[in-house]
């Protein structure tokens, strides 16, 4: 559906002095920034160095040992792991107002997955000290951060329970469903994606093999459930896409 990634220099990555930082910022309410209150919000943003990171660019790597942590300001981030196959895997999708890389900046241990930027990004690099005295010094961060942390792991264990008995369709619907509903922006009775997510990374969301995830697709593009752009997805009807995904 989209091109394959190709990873540039390094050296594209731009540290970013703070007044050239906008000041307002658009956050969904269910991500770590857009449920913080104001003030904590700000002092969390104080944290760190800003950064900009093209699209391509990996930002950390699966099984290195840095510990930075990623606070997301704007553009859309994919965590992917490697298969015992040696094929990608996509685990998750991360916008503006998200937390990345938190697993390492906690523990201390190796990186859990590669997360990659599916277009510009601008976010705050936060060293592991740094990072882990303000959840020291700042209950409601650490609240938060731990409130999030769960939030990843039950999202994880209910899909694996949600697609347990589903067939290929519904599990390709639900995957759509979730990603619409937690980072689509509304229009109308839908929600456009505005990421590039390839076939075969919604083939490893849904659990499913490509050819078969593909014809899923052409299925709900054929019964008008959803259309495909240019490096976006549009979901035209939520409502048939969510009957669909969870029937009764």
């Amino acid at each position: 559906m989209f091109p394959a990634r190709v990873a540039p220099d390094e050296a594209q990555t731009r540290t970013m002095p703070d007044r050239e930082f906008r000041t307002e910022w658009s956050w969904p309410p269910t991500s770590l920034l857009g449920r913080l209150a104001p003030p904590a919000r700000e002092r969390m943003l104080r944290m760190g160095t800003g950064v900009r990171y093209p699209a391509e660019r990996v930002l950390m790597r699966e099984s290195e040992t840095t510990t930075f942590v990623l606070v997301l300001l704007a553009g859309v981030v994919k965590a992917t792991g490697l298969t015992g196959e040696g094929r990608d895997a996509l685990l998750a999708v991360r916008m503006g107002g998200d937390l990345v890389g938190e697993f390492a900046g906690v523990d201390g241990r190796p990186r859990s997955a590669t997360v990659t930027a599916c277009g510009p990004v601008t976010a705050r690099s936060v060293t592991r000290g740094e990072f882990l005295d303000c959840l020291r010094r700042e209950p409601e961060i650490a609240l938060a951060v731990n409130a999030a942390i769960i939030t990843k792991l039950r999202d994880a264990n209910d899909r694996r329970v949600d697609f347990a008995g589903c067939d290929v369709a519904t599990r390709l619907a639900r995957v759509l469903h979730q990603i619409a509903m937690a980072y689509g922006e509304p229009s109308g009775a839908g929600a456009l994606i505005r990421w590039p997510i390839t076939q075969p990374e919604l083939a490893s969301l849904a659990g499913a093999a490509e050819p078969t995830v593909h014809r899923a697709l052409r299925r709900l593009r054929e019964i008008r459930v959803i259309s495909t752009g240019y490096r976006s997805v549009k979901v035209e009807d939520l409502a048939r896409l969510g009957a669909i995904a969870y029937p009764r």
